[in-house]
């Protein structure tokens, strides 16, 4: 009996850590948090009802390729905020190193921009409990140097997108921001978007094998290359 009970409990102590270390896929519900950052107190989602919602996450403050990408987000928050999405930045340090290193950057030249005001939250989370709720760091090490993921989230709460990147690459925020605008462009018009789509570029509709016994499309704007790729023109 006793060779029994200890076997359960370990059973159930691997089951909680495969539990806890299991990063948010897409389809899942965001996990929500609550916490202190350079806005003020936040809750996260509620405090962004009705709105796309984009997590970074950075292992450490006043890290070159982290502040080269925060500085791109506050050259780029205008258009993400056209976009109906908020950005929000998440790093393992605490708040007032958070304000600092937020100070330092608002003074900074970069890509030929004048210096910009850092509008969106950087959140503290020095217990690495966001970054361990969202996968990014196991639950058995307390190294954050994989606190590099972002989330597309949509305004159900819903996660879309997940991109992973080591410490030593910079993340390319074209691509995060042509993601949500494929996202977008996905939910609004029921279509999907092929590789390496551009906003204004032709979509694809949903294909089956149906559509193989049929003729050629009837509407003028809908072309087919075989039956299992068919395209829509967007002009």
């Amino acid at each position: 009996m006793k060779t029994i009970s200890i076997t359960i409990v370990l059973l159930l102590s691997c089951g909680l850590i495969l539990a806890q270390d299991k990063t948010p896929m897409i389809g899942d519900n965001a996990p929500s948090f609550a916490g202190q950052s350079t806005l003020g107190w936040i809750n996260f989602p509620g405090d962004y009802s009705g709105k796309w919602k984009i997590l970074f996450s950075h292992p450490a403050d006043f890290t070159p390729v982290c502040s080269s990408e925060i500085l791109e987000l506050g050259a780029l928050q205008d258009d993400f905020n056209k976009l109906n999405a908020q950005l929000i930045v998440i790093s393992t340090d605490p708040l007032v190193k958070h304000k600092a290193w937020v100070k330092s950057m608002e003074t900074v030249k970069f890509n030929d921009h004048d210096p910009v005001l850092i509008n969106f939250p950087l959140v503290a989370d020095p217990d690495r409990i966001i970054s361990k709720e969202y996968g990014m760091m196991h639950v058995t090490s307390n190294s954050t140097k994989d606190v590099r993921g972002v989330f597309v989230i949509d305004p159900a709460n819903k996660i879309r997108a997940v991109f992973f990147y080591p410490m030593e690459i910079g993340r390319n925020m074209d691509e995060v921001k042509r993601t949500l605008l494929a996202l977008e462009t996905a939910d609004k018009e029921h279509v999907l978007t092929p590789v390496n789509w551009q906003p204004g570029n032709d979509v694809m509709l949903k294909a089956s094998y149906n559509d193989s016994l049929t003729g050629d499309p009837v509407d003028p704007n809908v072309y087919r290359l075989i039956w299992y790729m068919t395209y829509k023109k967007t002009h």
